[in-house]
């Protein structure tokens, strides 16, 4: 079996709307995210989510939720940088507490304000760096 590498998962911003929604997708997935967190994210119901992994929905380029999805991925990818592609590891940094962010980092990013909060965090620690 070969290992996708997180660089597989995330799709680049622009990318065609099929590819977003497969990497935002399974991007979720590896961050072991349910369907109703997603969904909060993306500002989409859990049936439509759901639908995403069926494949029988796909995010609409200039959306919204495209353009939500597309700050996960680029969250997705920041994380992954900074923990040098261990899914465990930036699991296990979305779901405790952070005392610099007041609070758990998948508590936040269910609004669009949060998520760029969020967003910003990882890239900040990782110019320290």
């Amino acid at each position: 079996m070969v290992r996708e590498t997180s660089r597989q998962t995330a799709a680049k911003p622009g990318a065609e709307p099929a590819v977003v929604t497969k990497a935002v997708k399974r991007a979720a997935e590896r961050l072991e995210l349910p369907n109703r967190v997603l969904a909060a994210v993306l500002g989409l119901s859990e049936a439509t989510v759901s639908r995403m992994g069926a494949g029988t929905y796909q995010l609409d380029a200039g959306t919204k939720p495209y353009e939500l999805a597309v700050l996960f991925l680029r969250l997705f990818r920041s994380l992954d940088g900074i923990t040098g592609g261990d899914a465990a590891v930036a699991r296990a940094w979305l779901r405790n507490e952070n005392t610099a962010l007041g609070a758990a980092p998948n508590a936040l990013i269910d609004s669009v304000q949060g998520l760029g909060i969020v967003l910003a965090y990882p890239g900040a620690r990782r110019a320290l760096g």
